[in-house]
């Protein structure tokens, strides 16, 4: 079993756990299910293209940043000028929480993505009662029928969808009629090796009128102008800023060498 096998399966005893101690009526009755969600691909295109992402550890890097505060990195990035802000949710394997979706949600008024590995549609309600204005959908560990449904479900609740990729062939399988934006995981989840030549040979194949996104293993603002003219609009960042003391403040400067290299 890989790595990629072991987190689904964990999640699908998270979700029937969760599911049994708080029914999805009481998430309906959350005060943010009523909450207007901001336009994580509108804000993209518009703005920097810059996905900062908040999290703690990885399955292949282990503890990449315990020491600062959710509250304290969010306000950071937004002021940076990032497009959104990705929070890590899973517990076991990345270290984070519902709860920090529901603090972000209270300090920035920037969109944020509930980075998680949905397999259930309870999931997606979750993320609209703790404030998340998009959801991922990873095409590896879902069925065509599951994107469908799921990515439905949250356009329902007026939540965006990235669907993450990882080849051609998951490309083609998935149907894309409610899906905002196409992510390209640069990261290979089975194996944690990163290569950018993934984003550069999948991102012409992606619909023009998805907004794409390229994920991981991205450094540099060369890396991103090299990005670009393979159709990406938006670059998500995790570990590049996570694993310096003030990410808030390396966000910063990511964000001012980026201007200058335009």
């Amino acid at each position: 079993m890989n790595i990629l096998e072991r987190i689904v399966l964990d999640k699908r005893r998270e979700v029937a756990s969760k599911m049994a101690s708080l029914p999805l009526s009481f998430l309906k009755m959350s005060p943010l299910m009523e909450r207007e969600a901001f336009s994580l691909s509108e804000s993209i295109v518009k703005g920097s293209g810059i996905i900062a992402e908040f999290k703690r550890r990885s399955p292949s890097k282990q503890v990449i940043n315990h020491s600062s505060s959710i509250i304290d990195v969010v306000r950071g990035y937004e002021k940076s000028g990032v497009s959104g802000i990705s929070v890590l949710a899973d517990t076991k394997y990345f270290g984070g929480a519902l709860d920090d979706l529901v603090q972000a949600r209270d300090q920035v008024a920037v969109p944020l993505l509930r980075k998680e590995f949905i397999i259930d549609p309870y999931q997606i309600y979750e993320a609209k009662a703790f404030g998340a204005d998009a959801v991922l959908l990873i095409a590896a560990v879902l069925g065509p029928d599951e994107v469908v449904a799921f990515s439905a479900t949250a356009r329902q609740l007026g939540l965006e969808v990235l669907l993450e990729i990882h080849s051609e062939e998951e490309l083609r399988r998935s149907d894309l009629t409610h899906i905002d934006l196409v992510g390209v995981n640069n990261r290979n989840l089975k194996t944690f090796e990163v290569s950018l030549e993934t984003s550069k040979d999948l991102g012409p194949k992606i619909p023009d009128d998805k907004v794409k996104i390229s994920e991981s293993g991205i450094s540099s603002a060369r890396a991103i102008k090299a990005l670009k003219p393979y159709g990406f609009r938006g670059f998500l960042i995790g570990e590049n800023f996570m694993r310096t003391k003030d990410p808030a403040a390396a966000a910063n400067q990511f964000l001012k060498e980026l201007n200058n290299e335009d």
